[in-house]
């Protein structure tokens, strides 16, 4: 679906202009195309192929998504797929954009995301001091505007992961933790998915030998490139912190295990002290000082008793009770 499809001179917006009329304004000198759609269908993006003149094995990868983030030079086309994560009823979605920057285009493709990009628009519209850089500028805005959106992404995982951190410790919750942790992990690497790939390849676009497009914005792809080292430094961080939360809650669980097995140990031990001295004098044998004593019961009941007593202080002082 066609989100705009307007045409810029000298940093300013001329017009919002028909689809059908890009190539009559792509050969006027000193004005750029810049194109927006949404889950596009397959007649969409081959009229986009004609009109911009795009390699037929970008926009095959822009048709059926799912990409892994890259940099791809297609003569003088730069083509851009990056991952766009959003925390939907917990969970981690990935949206995707495609985006195709030439020397007087711009068109960028959204797959599977709620999140538009007017809000990228608008900003340069307001600078067009930097717009009248053309597409080299638009297009660092756009991942910019990609890269913004890891952020809050990123800091709601921290926030869970703290969350479970300060559970860690309480009894009875390692379980649960345990599984929490794992979930975790799998949004955390799904992250990582989107943002690992880009370190690398936007190293491509500043310092160097760079595309046309990205030779006169090389300082600020060097800003994307810097934010996307830090988000990746984060990223690791946090799965460390993962791994070692995991094993720390695998260590409790031991532990719980091993105190539940103290306990009974310890109570086995208390009634098989008792049940020991209730066998003896329970043989009933005929010469048996105790069978004709007053007193034998009550003194057998008291010591068993007495028994069962120092046991269960020698275990309470030895923490296993």
């Amino acid at each position: 679906m066609l989100i705009n499809c307007v045409v810029y001179e000298e940093g300013r917006k001329l017009a919002d202009i028909d689809i059908d009329d890009i190539d009559q304004w792509l050969l006027r000198p000193g004005c750029f195309v810049w194109v927006a759609l949404r889950d596009a269908t397959d007649d969409e993006l081959r009229q986009m192929q004609r009109e911009f003149e795009l390699h037929e094995l970008a926009v095959e990868d822009a048709s059926h998504g799912h990409q892994r983030p890259k940099i791809e030079e297609y003569g003088s086309t730069l083509f851009v797929v990056m991952k766009v994560p959003q925390i939907e009823a917990g969970e981690l979605v990935a949206g995707e954009v495609a985006i195709f920057a030439g020397a007087n285009f711009v068109l960028s493709v959204r797959n599977r995301s709620a999140h538009g990009f007017l809000g990228v628009r608008e900003r340069c519209e307001r600078e067009p001091e930097q717009l009248r850089q053309g597409a080299g500028f638009v297009l660092y805005a756009l991942m910019d505007a990609v890269v913004d959106r890891y952020f809050p992404v990123l800091d709601a995982l921290e926030t869970e992961l703290e969350a479970i951190e300060e559970t860690i410790f309480e009894r009875g919750t390692a379980h649960d933790n345990i599984q929490r942790l794992y979930e975790l992990k799998r949004r955390v690497s799904q992250l990582r998915h989107a943002v690992a790939p880009l370190v690398e390849v936007t190293a491509k676009l500043h310092g160097g030998r760079v595309p046309a497009v990205a030779a006169n914005t090389q300082e600020y792809f060097r800003d994307v490139h810097d934010h996307l080292a830090r988000i990746n430094t984060a990223i690791e961080t946090m799965r460390e912190t993962i791994g070692t939360a995991i094993q720390v809650n695998l260590s409790m669980v031991t532990i719980e295990e091993t105190e539940t097995t103290k306990q009974l140990a310890a109570w086995a031990a208390i009634f098989a002290v008792s049940t020991a001295l209730a066998g003896i004098w329970g043989m009933n044998f005929e010469h048996m000082p105790e069978l004709k004593w007053a007193w034998g019961y009550p003194m057998a009941l008291g010591l068993i008793a007495a028994a069962a007593g120092f046991l269960y202080w020698r275990f309470r002082r030895t923490g296993w009770l």
